[in-house]
Order: structure tokens, then C-alpha cells, then sequence
């Protein structure tokens, strides 16, 4: 028989601490579910907590593979092409392509609102 069942266990706090970490925020994660359902639909708290582990384990499991990538490519930073990659090698090919075009776009987008920087900049210099 175990004499220390309810016995408090520092590591079990740890434990916890570390498995937030490790997961999207739920609040964040029921706001995104409730946009793909009609204004009326409720959804479970354990509903939420599911999409929550599956959602942050899919997300680690493609930066996994991107990572893994860049390490044998002697490279420190994963980007948004590695990501893309590793959608791909992992079979997610109806997703690399959505998200390879928003990446595309993001970064025409970044490359519009640097040269507007400037643009404002040199304008205030004048």
C-alpha cells in the first residue's frame, strides 16, 4: 500500500507548468473553433481541451521535422519554408499549399510596409 497517496508533490507542479507551456493558449483555441460554428453552437470545456493537445501536438510534430531539416543543414532558425517542407514531407500537402501562398503574401506584404516605412521616414527628415 502506498502511504503517500494525496501527498503533495512538488514536481507535479512543475509538471503542470511545463505542460501549459507546451500547449496553445485555450482561450485562443476555443475563439478560433468558435469561428467555424454557427453564433448559437456551444462547446464542451472538454471539447476545447482536446482540440488543445491535438492542435499543440500537431504544431510540434511539423516543427519537429522542420527543425531536423535545419539541423542538418547546420542552420539555428527554422522559417516559414522549412515549415512548408516539412507539411509536405510529412504528407500534409493539402496544407503546405495554402500556407506556402500565405507566406508568399506575408512577405509582400512586409516588403510594401518597409518601403512605406521609409518612405514616412525620409518624408519627417525633409
Amino acid at each position: 500500500m502506498d502511504d503517500n497517496v494525496g501527498a503533495y508533490d512538488p514536481n507535479e507542479d512543475n509538471n503542470n507548468i511545463k505542460e501549459q507551456e507546451r500547449l496553445l493558449p485555450i482561450a485562443n483555441v476555443g475563439r478560433i473553433m468558435k469561428q467555424s460554428l454557427p453564433t448559437n453552437a456551444k462547446i464542451s470545456k472538454e471539447a476545447k481541451e482536446t482540440m488543445q493537445e491535438c492542435v499543440s501536438e500537431f504544431i510540434s510534430f511539423v516543427t519537429s521535422e522542420a527543425s531536423e531539416k535545419c539541423r542538418k543543414e547546420r542552420r539555428k532558425t527554422v522559417n516559414g519554408d522549412d515549415v512548408c517542407w516539412a507539411l509536405e514531407a510529412l504528407g500534409f500537402d493539402d496544407y503546405s499549399g495554402p500556407i506556402r501562398r500565405y507566406l508568399h503574401r506575408y512577405r509582400e506584404l512586409e516588403v510594401e510596409r518597409t518601403n512605406q516605412d521609409r518612405v514616412r521616414d525620409n518624408e519627417r527628415e525633409a
